[in-house]
């Protein structure tokens, strides 16, 4: 497998790493001491320099001021921004952008897309349903009337919906057909009730009383919402693999300096094993992610595989689920007290890595429905 990223994926990285060089992941107040969100809003000053550095125009065509590149490049910036927690609604954003780009009609792009990529419009999803546990499109009904639709329902944990213009909701039609609706934040009907996040970041629950969407703002191809559950799922795999990435460097930086009996506790048989079984988990935890989306990427260009997307989507996110999980609980051991030390950051990395695995769902969820799609198409 050729894992080399083409000049345009690296310099999106490069660029990546300047924005963030300067994110410190202590920025606000610690979760572990805050009854509420840790903030009100995201970062704004971060997003205006990913903004800046066309970074959320990075997945846009040229024709809507974007770099026209891919998934990739998406989850390669995501996996920066992982390593420094970074406080903003990136994934969201722009996987919502290429939804309405793919799938959206030219008026809804036209008045989206550019002003999504300059930063001075933001969106967001609503992708977790009413409890996070049952599919998100059977959360909301969507009903013609007229030339419009009217949504009711619920979804849960929708991310920085309180500082976002437009928010995509899933919905479905009473027709087995799942539909994604562009709602802007001040619709009426559309009330918002304050969540928090274990990360302490703020989250909303997403109430719909008869709120009315205009036909051109409603996506009606069967594909689009798949295509960007997907995506979400995939990108949350890219910010899980940053963030372990940045656990374990700072895990060997502490076991290499903290001594035991005239020794670094680094040199110990049961460390130095310990930390290895966590930088598999990482190796893995990236094939599988790169393999997920790349195979997006290939399902939009036409090409196939033996089993749908979906398939490589629920490996990466086995392994995401469980690798994050296992490298912090690691961390968190090596680090001995220190590790719980409000004034060190690992603890807020542990809530992270908790928030993105209660994203991914549990693993043993992914295996069934991988078992699922072996079952329907048997690689024989």
């Amino acid at each position: 497998m050729d894992f080399t990223f083409t000049e345009e994926q690296q310099a999106a990285v490069e660029a990546a790493r300047a924005v963030f060089a300067d994110v410190a992941p202590d920025g606000v107040p610690s979760p572990a001491l805050t009854p509420g969100a840790v903030a009100e809003d995201f970062d704004r000053p971060l997003w205006a320099r990913l903004a800046g550095s066309d970074l959320l125009s990075l997945v846009l065509a040229e024709e809507h001021g974007g770099a026209g590149l891919d998934a990739i490049a998406l989850c390669l910036v995501l996996r920066e921004a992982g390593r420094v927690l970074a406080r903003v609604p990136l994934l969201e954003h722009c996987a919502a952008a290429m939804a309405v780009q793919a799938h959206g009609s030219p008026e809804l792009a036209a008045a989206l897309l550019p002003a999504a990529g300059r930063g001075t419009l933001v969106l967001t999803t609503a992708a977790h349903g009413r409890s996070g546990h049952d599919p998100a499109e059977l959360a909301v009904t969507a009903r013609r009337e007229g030339a419009d639709w009217i949504l009711d329902g619920t979804q849960t944990a929708v991310p920085w919906a309180q500082s976002a213009d437009w928010i995509a909701v899933p919905a479905h039609t009473g027709e087995g057909d799942a539909v994604l609706a562009l709602v802007p934040r001040t619709a009426e009907g559309l009330a918002l009730a304050e969540q928090v996040s274990t990360s302490g970041e703020r989250l909303a629950e997403l109430a719909l009383d008869g709120v009315r969407v205009d036909a051109a703002h409603l996506i009606d191809a069967p594909e689009a919402w798949e295509r960007l559950r997907q995506l979400l799922a995939t990108g949350t795999c890219a910010l899980a693999l940053g963030l372990g990435e940045a656990v374990l460097t700072m895990t060997s930086q502490y076991t290499g300096k903290r001594e035991q009996f005239g020794f670094p506790v680094a040199t110990f048989q049961a460390v130095a094993v310990q930390a290895a079984d966590r930088y598999i988990d990482l190796r893995a935890m990236e094939v599988t992610l790169w393999q997920a989306a790349w195979r997006l990427d290939a399902a939009t260009g036409g090409a196939g595989g033996p089993l749908p997307s979906s398939g490589d989507v629920a490996v990466a996110k086995i392994w995401a689920s469980e690798g994050v999980r296992r490298v912090v609980q690691t961390a968190q051991h090596l680090h001995g007290g220190f590790g719980a030390d409000t004034d060190y950051p690992l603890h807020r990395y542990h809530a992270w890595a908790k928030q993105l695995e209660l994203q991914l769902g549990p693993a043993a969820a992914h295996e069934e429905a991988l078992g699922d799609l072996l079952a329907a198409h048997p690689l024989g």
